[in-house]
């Protein structure tokens, strides 16, 4: 009887809705936790940086020398190496205001700073790329990746072309516009000189985790050539995602060429279908994205300038575009071919 008793309530939704309830309250504790450990870490870097940056005159023996006694003292304590010490002093001269605490890089790991001064020297720019951390939980791989692919330049110092602030309410226009980049940069495409625009769409379907990172946060994947019936007659949208963050359809149309006027009218009346079938009550405007390979701004403004529905269009680049610089630090679909078939000893 108990038995019973007890399986029944192990089932029942009250107690499945309880164990949820404080597994979450168990996560967030530990995420609180976390957090709270590394500003408190942060915070004694950057205090032994700031010590640093006082005695900079007797130069780089007392960084050794500090280094040396600090091991003495704590032999198991890691982290206070000579590289680490000058680190924490650049750390202290980046941010020499004790109010650090309060911004975004207070609440990354010390591994993540390191890259940001390593890699940029704009105090802007650092505070952009770490709140993308914290909001994002990038790793440090994907924090790299994205300070080389130029995010920063191509979602905040672009010129973005859309209709965004005519066709949207605030503070939805002022979201859709930081969302978009321009150019993208789909560098894990298999590039080849003659593919066309469903074999694009093909290879960006294929590593979507990928995608939607180039995408950016809250982009949710709901399918390729997405089929909508209007009137008896079938059309086919090349990618369609929800964004969480918007609360909206966002429909993106691929094109090898350069951009033509012809395209924003048929992603405006893609964009009237989704509205009319899919959207719901509770959802706001749904946006498109029109991605070129190449595009006369001039000729894009002009075209959107009297379209119904909120467009945005953009360029893209492959592998193949990058610059030489570039192109060389990511490795080429045969190199990642040969790591996955390599015999693991």
């Amino acid at each position: 009887m108990w038995r019973e008793e007890n399986t029944m309530l192990m089932n029942s939704n009250e107690y499945l809705s309880i164990v949820e309830s404080i597994k979450e309250e168990i996560r967030t504790a530990q995420y609180r936790a976390t957090v709270r450990v590394n500003r408190e870490l942060l915070m004694l870097y950057h205090s032994i940086g700031d010590i640093i940056n006082k005695h900079k005159t007797w130069g780089n023996k007392f960084i050794e020398n500090l280094a040396a006694d600090i091991k003495l003292s704590f032999p198991d304590a890691t982290g206070y190496s000579v590289r680490n010490l000058k680190y924490m002093a650049k750390f202290a001269a980046a941010y020499p205001s004790s109010e650090f605490v309060q911004q975004a890089v207070a609440q990354i790991p010390w591994g993540h700073n390191v890259v940001l001064l390593d890699k940029l020297s704009h105090h802007e720019e650092r505070l952009w790329y770490a709140e993308k951390v914290s909001e994002n939980g990038w790793s440090r791989n994907v924090l790299v990746h994205q300070i080389e692919s130029g995010l920063y330049q191509r979602q905040v110092l672009t010129e973005k072309i859309s209709n965004f602030e005519n066709r949207l309410p605030s503070p939805q226009s002022e979201l859709a516009t930081q969302t978009m980049k321009d150019p993208y940069i789909f560098d894990f495409i298999p590039f080849k000189s003659d593919m066309v625009e469903r074999d694009i769409e093909k290879a960006l379907v294929k590593d979507v985790t990928k995608l939607l990172l180039e995408l950016g946060t809250g982009f949710a994947f709901l399918g390729n050539q997405y089929h909508l019936n209007v009137g008896g007659d079938d059309f086919y949208i090349d990618l369609l995602f929800y964004n969480l963050n918007l609360r909206c359809y966002v429909v993106i149309e691929l094109k090898t060429g350069e951009f033509k006027p012809e395209y924003a009218g048929q992603l405006n009346f893609y964009l009237s279908a989704v509205d009319g079938i899919l959207k719901k009550e509770q959802d706001n405007p749904s946006i498109g994205l029109l991605l070129c390979k190449s595009k006369n701004d001039l000729v894009a403004e002009y075209s959107l300038k009297d379209m119904s529905k909120p467009i945005g269009v953009s360029s893209y680049r492959v592998t193949s575009d990058l610059p030489k610089e570039l192109e060389h630090q990511f490795p080429s679909l045969e190199d990642i071919q040969k790591r996955i078939s390599r015999p693991k000893n």
